[in-house]
């Protein structure tokens, strides 16, 4: 048998054995309907496309549902799908000598041409590691040798890929539809790993980590480190900036069209389609918002035609219209009329998970819940004061909330979940309080409606992402974090009917630390997973400490990469992937919501969908408008939603 053959060999007959071992087994059998199963053929390129977490929380996945779909299509194309293995079932897999492995045909995960990890948190990072580390592939490029796959990333976390760059080969910055397409033509043409990566580095949208090197000032001011003057091309000829991928058309990208119908229990059970892409509400905060733009839409005939398709492939019961803020679409109404036309009277029901206050309509609503019960909405105000909601850009008033809340107690809605963060930048005491006084007054509008409505308050720690005006800004400490939280508590404790919810705030420091951080903190990454970080991202298995312990024997100071706040002309470590935003417009942004000049206060954007183009950059740079729903400019702007207005129920 050919060293080729035996790495081509399932490792199903080692790994059935230990099923029963293992906490869920079903996380890894496959076998699930509407996947699609190749045998490996000589000549055929190969995918693993992977998800750096359990399968209940990948397998859902949009990114990795489309991308498998996308390439599957493809004669002579294999993809196959790899999630992170739970403890048990890791230790069981190196007592065993069993390597990281595909769902369809059980392959290692060293047999395959590219192993992609779609990143949409910073929080899978020392999972990626351990994949690797699984398979027997060597965990930092420069290691690889001709027949190591290559190891690809994407997602919004690989909008900073600096803290993974000793460890991938290539990160795809946007959207992946048309670029993996590319670079599976590359491999169809050209056998060699280093000519191969060679080529895929002429590909629009691909950063390859090697072929850049960061250069450090010396430290000042009794700083711990030097802070970034550039990352430069290390060869003539490579681009010193790569422009992010975008898909124009979705209505040409109708996927997934058979979703994977899983075996065991999943975050999300649901047909999901994506009705746009995008986002112009201009949220200061929202990384997913900056580097998505423009907006997007499909067509509500796509988006009709998608749905059917999809249910009667896979079974499912609940439609998913997904997108950053779903109720924006132009078409939302008529959209879900003629899909509650069409369903009503079955057992499919329809969600739109992503609502704004000032874009709900109780009209739509009860569109959405024709065939089932008004049991609860969840709404995002972000910030409890008008003016830190200013100063985010998050143009909802509290009458606009208080009025909303009281038409949807007011027509049969029994249960309203308000998300908000702390640690906003200039926020006060007082602004932390006005997050349990607007929770409170909700609380009270809902009992006049009925003694068993209920009102969520979830809270979390503010995260300066990139890519956004908040990524000059530092971040709280778990230490100050925790302390508004007692603020909070405090002032709830008046009304136990209040559910009050609240994140850890130590795991945000190591999201900020990742988020932020340049390739230095790649040690951080390595050590942590050496020490043995997995699974960050839940309660149960997360440890601050050893992440503290890592970051302490590597010689980073987690401080100064969270709690600095940074100058106008720093260079930041993702300068080198062009979202299309325009620096100096985020920074103006920044300045505009944290200095205002004059006595309004900090200066608020409007969406730029229905308003004249504030020239953020996006659409110059990418030769694209936005779209919506291939209305003109006057027909968008007569389609926008109104403001909930409070009735009687």
């Amino acid at each position: 048998m050919s060293l080729t053959q035996q790495s081509q060999r399932s490792v199903w007959p080692d790994l059935e054995p230990h099923l029963l071992r293992v906490r869920k087994p079903a996380r890894y059998v496959g076998g699930e309907d509407n996947i699609v199963v190749k045998q490996p053929r000589d000549g055929d390129t190969s995918w693993l496309v992977c998800y750096p977490d359990t399968y209940e929380v990948g397998q859902p996945n949009q990114g990795v549902q489309i991308l498998y779909e996308v390439l599957n299509e493809v004669d002579g194309t294999r993809a196959e799908r790899g999630f992170a293995p739970w403890p048990d079932m890791d230790e069981i897999m190196r007592e065993e000598g069993i390597p990281f492995f595909s769902l369809e045909n059980h392959l290692p995960a060293g047999s395959f041409d590219v192993v992609a990890f779609s990143l949409s948190a910073e929080v899978g990072y020392t999972n990626l590691l351990n994949c690797l580390d699984l398979a027997g592939i060597p965990l930092r490029a420069a290691d690889r040798g001709p027949d190591d796959p290559i190891v690809m990333i994407g997602g919004h976390a690989s909008f900073n890929p600096e803290p993974l760059a000793p460890f991938v080969d290539v990160a795809c910055a946007g959207d992946g539809e048309e670029f993996v397409l590319e670079v599976d033509n590359v491999l169809k043409q050209v056998s060699n790993r280093a000519e191969r990566l060679d080529h895929i580095a002429d590909i629009s949208g691909a950063y390859l980590p090697d072929r850049y090197r960061p250069d450090y000032l010396e430290p000042r001011d009794g700083e711990p480190h030097g802070r970034l003057r550039g990352i430069f091309p290390v060869e003539k000829g490579t681009a010193n900036r790569v422009p992010k991928r975008t898909v124009t058309d979705l209505d040409e990208w109708p996927y997934p069209k058979k979703q994977i119908v899983p075996l065991t229990e999943t975050v999300h059970e649901r047909y999901a389609v994506e009705i746009f892409r995008g986002c112009t509400r201009g949220c200061r905060f929202c990384q997913a918002g900056m580097i998505t733009r423009p907006v997007r839409e499909r067509s509500s005939a796509t988006v009709q035609k998608m749905v059917a398709e999809g249910l009667k492939n896979s079974g499912f019961e609940e439609v998913g219209l997904l997108s950053l803020s779903s109720a924006d679409h132009a078409e939302i109404r008529g959209m879900c009329g003629d899909l509650a036309d069409t369903y009503e009277g079955t057992a499919t029901s329809l969600a739109l998970p992503s609502t704004r206050v000032d874009a709900f309509n109780v009209e739509l609503a009860d569109e959405l819940v024709r065939n089932g019960r008004r049991t609860g909405l969840t709404f995002a105000p972000e910030a409890g004061s008008e003016r830190m909601r200013k100063v985010i850009n998050k143009m909802v008033s509290e009458d606009d909330m208080l009025r909303t809340a009281e038409t949807a107690f007011g027509n049969g809605w029994r249960h309203i979940k308000l998300y908000f963060m702390i640690g906003l930048p200039t926020e006060t005491d007082d602004d932390v309080i006005a997050i349990a006084d607007l929770g409170l007054k909700v609380l009270e509008l809902g009992k006049s409606y009925g003694r068993k409505n209920k009102v969520t308050v979830s809270v979390g720690g503010f995260v300066p992402k990139p890519h956004t005006p908040f990524q000059w800004a530092a971040q709280d400490s778990p230490e100050e974090t925790d302390r508004k939280l007692g603020l909070i508590k405090t002032r709830v404790a008046r009304d136990r009917n209040l559910n009050l919810r609240y994140h850890d705030p130590y795991p945000g420091q190591i999201e900020g630390l990742l988020a932020r951080g340049d390739r230095r903190v790649a040690d951080v990454v390595e050590r942590a997973w050496k020490l043995g970080a997995r699974f960050d991202g839940w309660d149960e298995l997360f440890d601050y400490n050893t992440w503290m312990q890592a970051a302490d024997e590597v010689g980073v100071d987690v401080g100064w990469y969270c709690q600095r706040e940074r100058a106008s002309n720093e260079v930041f470590p993702w300068d080198q992937l062009d979202s299309g935003l325009e620096k100096d417009w985020l920074w103006q942004d920044y300045r505009d919501a944290v200095d205002p000049q004059g006595s309004s206060g900090p200066s608020e954007i409007d969406d730029c969908r229905w308003t004249p183009c504030y020239d953020c950059g996006v659409c110059p740079s990418l030769d694209l408008a936005n779209q919506t729903a291939h209305a003109q400019p006057s027909q968008q702007h007569s389609r926008r939603l109104p403001i909930l207005s409070a009735r009687p129920g």
